[in-house]
């Protein structure tokens, strides 16, 4: 599946195809509430651990990307 476009793992709720079932299991997190992941400084929780880490930079004034 690396090099082809096979996405044989469907979203119930939508009809969006991923490759690999981890990133299902993760999209699927955005149509129901759960956001297991969460901000040790502030409490703020996201579905996603990338979205966290992105908020975080907040507290922490790290800008990882150049514009």
């Amino acid at each position: 599946r690396c090099h082809t476009d096979e996405r044989p793992f469907r979203c119930p709720e939508c009809g969006q195809c991923f490759k690999w079932n981890g990133n299902l299991t993760a999209h699927q997190r955005i149509h129901s509430a759960e956001k297991p992941h969460r901000c040790s400084q502030c409490g703020k929780t996201f579905c996603s651990m990338y979205s966290l880490r992105d908020h975080q930079s907040l507290h922490t004034g790290e800008r990882p990307y150049l514009c």
